[in-house]
């Protein structure tokens, strides 16, 4: 079932980091291994990150189904990274929303977002 309620998508986000590490590469060679594009001025391509390449990105996905017309969820995670001093880079699918965060600070990235969905949780109450 979609959410479209700011609350309910914040509180039901369900973080989960996924494998692997990931890079934004303009290599139209790689079209293969993207896990999204994006077209621009030159393709833009999510890969998997190769060694020496950089910068080196994590990728969470919120598995709260939500709403392409709902408000609010990504503001209270770029809110909520930025008030750390992460990071983020959001892509929104069909159905869920992802976040590509510095590698090196996903764990903490995935506690924040834990964080803000108890923190939506009491407020709901």
């Amino acid at each position: 079932m979609t959410v479209s309620g700011t609350s309910e998508m914040i509180a039901g986000m369900s973080p989960r980091l996924r494998d692997g590490a990931w890079v934004f590469s303009g290599d139209a060679a790689r079209h293969g291994e993207a896990i999204a594009t994006i077209a621009e001025d030159a393709p833009s391509l999510i890969v998997p990150a190769r060694d020496g390449e950089g910068p080196r990105m994590a990728w969470i996905t919120l598995d709260v189904f939500s709403d392409l017309e709902g408000v609010g969820l990504t503001a209270a995670v770029s809110t909520a990274l930025a008030n750390a001093g992460i990071a983020c880079n959001v892509v929104a699918g069909r159905s869920h929303d992802h976040l590509f965060v510095p590698e090196a600070r996903a764990a903490e990235a995935m506690d924040i977002l834990r964080a803000r969905a108890m923190q939506e949780t009491g407020a709901e109450r």
